[in-house]
């Protein structure tokens, strides 16, 4: 038998958290045993970025815009049962969601 890891990650944690109940609650219909969601460090990607502000009297300001983007991520480790395991391969998964998983024998 085969067991799976899955793992998810998104900018948005509502789609995430979404997908991850939906995975979890559909696997154990199938009589799948389900570790998780397993929540890892959240990844945070930060940018400075310079911008030149006039004033009045022809000198120009150096202001910084900083910007932010956080990427969560999630595991999911599912036991051996191939019927979750195909149901896993057919369900709608969200744009913003990535998903990856790893087969283990």
């Amino acid at each position: 038998m085969v067991k799976a890891r899955v793992k998810l990650w998104s900018k948005d944690t509502q789609k995430l958290e979404e997908l991850c109940r939906i995975i979890k609650e559909e696997v154990e219909k199938r009589g799948a045993i389900v570790k998780g969601p397993i929540p890892l460090p959240t990844k945070k990607l930060k940018l400075w970025v310079m911008r030149q502000v006039k004033t009045g009297t022809g000198h120009g300001n150096a202001k910084f815009d900083k910007w932010e983007l956080r990427i969560h991520k999630r595991l999911i480790e599912i036991g051996e049962c191939d019927r979750a395991l195909q149901y896993l391969m057919r369900i709608p998964i969200p744009d913003d969601v990535n998903i990856e998983i790893k087969l283990k024998e």
